[in-house]
């Protein structure tokens, strides 16, 4: 590790894996640090992605794809399913990685582009000059060193403490907070093609449980509910087990992970003289699914892309890197996590009687082509009263 790089990545997961590969493959020196002892574990993701979204990154390898899917299902709180076929998804329904094969391998394309990689190395505060951020503190093993940078990208996840330690206010409401926990089970009775997504304020209280297959007879069994919402008693992991004990009752848990994923608004500025924000910690998890692989990496790429453009101008001010923050939010991305969240905002609030409702109709849908606009669209046209509701929610949202 060198005292000074142009670039310096704190976190090693897919959106800082990323931008330092597309740093170093733009000819800037680039730094990576990630502060577990391992890359890619533990892994606190349900590991979907939708086959488009990834082929933009990386070529597909069977040795960190645990399914490709054909289909998936919602389930209403009555027991009613919407069945999404694959034609009608086409590329879009994709893949449930392997998480620890995955993030590793985006860090040894890092690596071979020629960034350094640094593991078990935690950036503990920023270096400072006129309120400007010019590199971290690391700490590695017990000893610390300064490491100097023209710009900081900043992917150190939903925590993000970097960034608040640069006087980024990062915090989360704590309704807007996805309580989550997930068990990896094998030996269960699956369609092994197909993603499984219940709905229901007894099943998952603004939120969702998911059946993520990932092989035959093994699958992510996960939940998330609204942070408000949890309690002793009715926790994440207390509507699981429930859910398990009834669903999989002779299931074996092979792993078990707990964690949070933010479903709010993103930062209200993603920028700050020689910092980027990236990914979860940038806070563009979509916020009506939780998925954040596919936004984490297209925000690390676009971030190294500016940081480039700004480094060869000799200009690393939030001013110069403003291009990377107007970028995602233009971009089908950003909109796509604006509108969501709106949407997310609406469904939490429904009753059971309602989510049954919805998905009654959304059962006889047949689009040629599956995307959340066109299902929400598909749903107003036959239930009018959305329009209103929406329309609604929206203005009350201003």
């Amino acid at each position: 590790m060198r005292a000074r790089y142009d670039v310096l990545v704190v976190g090693g997961g897919p959106g800082g894996a990323i931008a330092a590969r597309t740093a170093a493959e733009n000819g800037l020196s680039v730094c990576m640090v990630e502060k577990r002892p391992a890359i890619g574990a533990p892994v606190r993701c349900a590991e979907g992605i939708g086959k488009e979204a990834l082929a933009e990154f990386v070529k597909p390898d069977p040795r960190w794809i645990s399914a490709e899917l054909k289909g998936a299902e919602i389930v209403a709180p009555d027991g009613t399913t919407m069945r999404l076929a694959s034609e009608q998804a086409g590329s879009k329904v994709g893949y449930i990685l392997d998480r620890k094969f995955f993030d590793r391998e985006l860090v040894w394309q890092a690596a071979e582009a020629g960034a350094d990689v640094a593991v078990k190395t935690r950036a503990s505060a920023p270096l400072l000059l006129g309120g400007a951020v010019r590199g971290a503190v690391l700490e590695s093993c017990g000893e610390r060193r300064r490491v100097e940078a023209d710009i900081v990208i900043a992917a150190d996840g939903v925590e993000s403490k970097f960034s608040r330690w640069c006087g980024i206010d990062t915090t989360v409401p704590v309704r807007e907070i996805m309580t989550s926990a997930q068990y990896l089970m094998t030996d269960i009775d699956i369609d092994p093609y197909t993603t499984v997504f219940l709905l229901g304020n007894e099943v998952a209280p603004e939120g969702y449980l998911w059946i993520f297959p990932k092989g035959d007879r093994t699958a992510n069994v996960g939940i998330g509910i609204s942070g408000k919402k949890s309690g002793p008693g009715h926790r994440a992991r207390d509507y699981l087990d429930r859910f398990v004990s009834s669903r999989f009752p002779n299931g074996k848990t092979i792993e078990h992970v707990v964690g949070g994923v933010s479903v709010c608004q993103p930062l209200p500025c993603t920028v700050a003289d020689g910092l980027m924000i990236v990914g979860d910690a940038a806070r563009v998890v979509d916020p009506l699914t939780g998925g954040g692989i596919y936004n984490a990496m297209f925000t690390g790429r676009l971030a190294a892309l500016t940081a480039k453009a700004a480094i060869a101008r000799n200009d690393c001010s939030k001013a110069a890197l403003m291009p990377y923050d107007a970028e995602w939010r233009h971009s089908p991305m950003g909109k796509a996590i604006a509108r969501n969240w709106q949407i997310k905002e609406y469904l939490i609030k429904l009753s059971d009687e309602k989510l049954n409702a919805i998905v009654h109709s959304a059962a006889s849908l047949n689009m040629k082509e599956f995307s959340t606009l066109n299902l929400i669209r598909e749903l107003m046209k036959r239930n009018p009263k959305l329009v209103v509701e929406l329309a609604a929610l929206k203005a009350s949202l201003g």
